[in-house]
């Protein structure tokens, strides 16, 4: 994220929240009641993105390790591109090797 993204989204936030504010003040409630509600929204936003951050690292969706993932399998289909036929033909007679004893138990 960009340096200016962050100073976009930290305007952002001052400008939903005073219109949060306002809103809240123009449909009849006081300035403390308004300010508290509006805090209140505000902290169940921040809960709510927490929650779903949380998530992401938990099951492993975030950004780097998708990253990671699609350089890891770009590496090993680089690698079996340059492969010969003949070492092609040996990994999968090792791969069928390795499938025989497992099956069997």
């Amino acid at each position: 994220m960009r340096r200016i993204d962050v100073i976009g989204i930290g305007l952002g936030v001052f400008v939903v929240g005073g219109g949060l504010y306002l809103i809240l003040s123009l449909a009849g409630l006081d300035g403390i009641s308004a300010g508290i509600w509006s805090q209140v929204i505000f902290a169940g936003g921040l809960l709510g993105w927490v929650l779903t951050y949380l998530t992401r690292v938990f099951s492993q969706r975030m950004t780097y390790n998708q990253q990671l993932k699609d350089y890891e399998d770009a590496v090993l289909q680089k690698r079996l591109d340059e492969m010969s036929d003949e070492e092609l033909a040996q990994l999968q007679s090792e791969l069928e090797a390795e499938k025989r004893p497992q099956s069997s138990s």
